[in-house]
């Protein structure tokens, strides 16, 4: 199989420690470089694999939501109290609060 040749330019520092890992590993620089890069490969691709599943169900999810009918958006006024203090605190949760008690970007 013909080989290709691939150009990178890097920092001498790095430069440098990839020769001294090749060394130790007994390999040449460009061995050692393809072997890493192979087995980075392979790892993304079994993780890709991995969460294939997930992602499909994501989509579904997605285009079915694209689907569903608008539902009319709800005023603070029309909440109950109880409703008002769930909200508040699921909001909370999210943005999290200060020893104040005060949301990240609202007056105290």
């Amino acid at each position: 199989m013909a080989k290709t040749r691939i150009s990178i330019s890097l920092e001498q520092e790095q430069a440098e420690r990839i020769k001294e890992h090749s060394e130790w590993a007994g390999m040449d620089v460009s061995a050692y470089l393809v072997h890493a890069a192979t087995r980075q490969m392979t790892e993304s691709d079994a993780i890709e694999e991995q969460f294939a599943g997930v992602d499909a169900l994501i989509a579904q999810a997605e285009a079915e939501a694209l689907e569903l009918p608008e539902e009319p958006a709800v005023t603070a006024e029309e909440l109950t109290e109880q409703e008002r203090r769930e909200v508040e605190a699921a909001i909370g949760l999210v943005y999290g609060e200060d020893r104040r008690g005060v949301r990240p970007g609202h007056a105290a």
